[in-house]
Formats: C-alpha cells, sequence, structure tokens
C-alpha cells in the first residue's frame, strides 16, 4: 500500500470535494473539526490557490504536499460499519506547534475569508503532535480576556470547560500541515442548523496521547493528520439508516482498491463474493474489524 503520484492524491481529494455528503476531519484522538455540509447548502471553492471550499458556517483549505498518503479502511461494529480515508503524513514532517499552554500566535494571515486575516490566532496549548487547535478572535476586549489567560496550560489545569463556553462565540480553527478547518462562531443553536461545521475537545481521551484510536490500520512511520469520509451507503450524514445505496458501496470500494491496504481489501472481496476468509490473512485486529464490515455490507446489500 504505497503512496500513488500527487496527481492521483489530487484526484481523489478534489473529488471527494465535489459531493456534499463526504465529510472532512483534521484532529487527533480527542480534539478535531469537521467540516460537512447540508446536501443544498451553498458553497463556494476557494479564490486563492488552496483546493477547498467556504461556506456560511465554515471552511476548508488545504494543499497537498508531496508525502501525504491517503489510507483507506473500513471498519466493523455491532451494528454497521464505518468508512474512512486517513490522510497521513510521515512521522517526521508531520509536526506542529505542540504548545503545552495558551498562546497567542499573530494575526491569522492565511484564513479562508480576506476579513479574517487581520484577526488574532490564538493556540489552545493542547499539545497534539500533528495539530494545533485555535481560537480566532476580533474583538478587542475578547482579544484582552485570552491574553489574560495566555501562558497558562488549560487542560492541565482544568480550565477547559470555561474555555469551550467562551469558545462558542468564536471561530475555532484546526491546522495541520496540510490544511486547515475553520469553524465560524454559531449565530445559532447548532443543533438546529442540519449537518455543518463542528468541533470538539474531549479531555478524557487527550489524556491517552494517541495520535489515533486504535482500531485504524495506520502504517507505521505514519501519523494520520486528518480524514475524508466519503458518503456511506447505508446511513445518511447525520447517521440515520437509509437504503443501501450500491452505487455508494462501489465507489469507496475504489478507493480501497487504490488506496487500501491490499490483504484487508482482498478479505473484503472474499466475504462479499460469499467465501470463507483465509485464515492466514484473517489474523489480527485489522483483519477481523475489515472482515465485521464486510459480512455487515452483505447483510445491507440483501436487505
Amino acid at each position: 500500500m504505497t503512496a500513488g503520484p500527487g496527481t492521483a492524491v489530487d484526484a481523489l481529494l478534489r473529488a471527494q470535494l465535489a459531493d456534499p455528503a463526504c465529510a472532512w476531519s483534521l484532529g487527533s484522538y480527542g480534539a478535531g473539526a469537521v467540516f460537512a455540509r447540508d446536501s443544498d447548502e451553498p458553497a463556494r471553492l476557494l479564490a486563492d490557490e488552496r483546493i477547498g471550499l467556504l461556506t456560511a458556517r465554515g471552511g476548508l483549505a488545504f494543499t497537498v504536499p508531496p508525502d501525504l498518503r491517503p489510507v483507506a479502511y473500513e471498519t466493523g461494529f455491532t451494528d454497521g460499519w464505518s468508512q474512512s480515508v486517513a490522510l497521513c503524513l510521515p512521522e517526521a514532517a508531520c509536526a506542529m506547534g505542540r504548545r503545552t499552554v495558551l498562546t497567542e500566535l499573530g494575526p491569522d494571515a492565511a484564513a479562508i475569508r480576506p476579513q479574517d486575516r487581520v484577526a488574532a490566532l490564538f493556540d489552545l496549548g493542547l499539545g497534539l503532535r500533528a495539530v494545533d487547535a485555535c481560537l480566532r478572535v476580533a474583538d478587542p476586549e475578547r482579544i484582552g480576556r485570552l491574553r489574560a489567560l495566555a501562558g497558562r496550560p488549560l487542560l492541565a489545569s482544568g480550565d477547559t470547560e470555561i474555555l469551550r463556553a467562551f469558545a462558542s462565540r468564536l471561530d475555532r480553527i484546526f491546522l495541520t500541515r496540510f490544511a486547515r478547518i475553520e469553524v465560524f462562531a454559531a449565530e445559532t443553536d447548532p443543533a438546529a442548523a442540519g449537518i455543518g461545521p463542528q468541533s470538539h475537545i474531549l479531555p478524557s481521551w487527550l489524556r491517552l496521547g494517541r495520535t489515533h484510536a486504535a482500531t485504524a490500520p495506520i502504517p507505521q512511520g505514519w501519523v494520520p493528520c486528518g480524514a475524508l469520509h466519503p458518503a456511506h451507503p447505508a446511513r445518511d450524514q447525520s447517521g440515520r439508516p437509509i437504503p443501501f445505496d450500491a452505487g455508494r458501496h462501489d465507489a469507496f470500494g475504489r478507493v480501497l482498491d487504490v488506496w487500501g491496504d491490499p490483504a484487508l481489501v482482498a478479505l473484503r472481496r472474499a466475504i462479499l463474493a460469499g467465501q470463507d476468509p483465509d485464515t492466514v490473512r484473517a489474523g489480527g485486529r485489522f483483519a477481523r474489524l475489515a472482515i465485521r464490515a464486510a459480512r455487515a455490507q452483505r447483510r445491507a446489500m440483501v436487505g
């Protein structure tokens, strides 16, 4: 499972960007941001050289570095399966600021919207390896309040709950070496606004110090900085069941053929063809999860 040419990665990202049912995420285990949009939500391409989209509620912008490696996989669970494409960088190339205290970074010069490029960016100091979780502030009073907290280890001191309430009225910006997601301050209740950009910080998960969930088959020496989540064959964007969509299923199968682990892809094909899995290939956690996912797909295909 080796990375294809940069043009192949670029084509994958652009194809998924065109599908409003595909969601995008950046982050680490316990902290992240998601860019998603409703199927009929207005969205426009970026005005600069970056690839991405902008809506009234948030934005996604990325470049395609030569060492970016997609890793496609499926994970089976009790009542279905998930599908993802992790966007990975080599361990030596993924590091971000890794700040452990609230830190003012200066103006957000790379902001997607030109009017946001004079606003101040503050790193929350979560100490993440491959992502910086930040707040963006334009209001002088709020800048002053954050500056008063600067230099404090918010996670260790237990201030995250206070800051989370404060952050709900601010833009949240998640940055990696190749991408950013911007979650704009909500003017309405996010729960009433449909599918859209969102962010989360889970201190109990962050304390584990993981870059990704143990169920993700990330090759040794690589670190997932984000992921794309293509349209699911059996669930809508909210996770609700839908009639099985063979077109979506075939489409992700083609993504797996190019960007998945060949051994896991072979197991999937065998299960979908009604065959028993190869006992040699079927060993290990990732193989078991792939088999469980394929069996769930067979059940969904026959209704």
